[in-house]
């Protein structure tokens, strides 16, 4: 079963924001908040090619950060994503 991740910051206002509309589409997450260990934060940005969080992935794909999370669900494209891995 694929999963949702999410990295995060401590002090992210869009972190929060991203993680609220997750949280109302009932869907669980994994979180990796980047401040919580050295190192997380340039994995991240190797993985993810960008600096700032948060930066989430459904399954295996790179949705991106919290506005690209907002744009998949006005185009109504995120409830399918998200349906594939609850």
């Amino acid at each position: 079963m694929s999963e949702i991740l999410i990295y995060t910051s401590t002090s992210c206002p869009y972190c929060t924001m991203a993680k609220r509309l997750l949280d109302k589409k009932k869907v669980r997450y994994k979180e990796v908040n980047v401040d919580s260990r050295p190192g997380l934060r340039e994995e991240m940005q190797q993985k993810t090619q960008r600096r700032t969080v948060p930066q989430i992935y459904i399954g295996e794909f790179h949705v991106g950060g919290f506005d690209d999370l907002v744009l998949l669900d006005r185009q109504q494209q995120l409830d399918p994503l998200l349906a594939a891995v609850k």
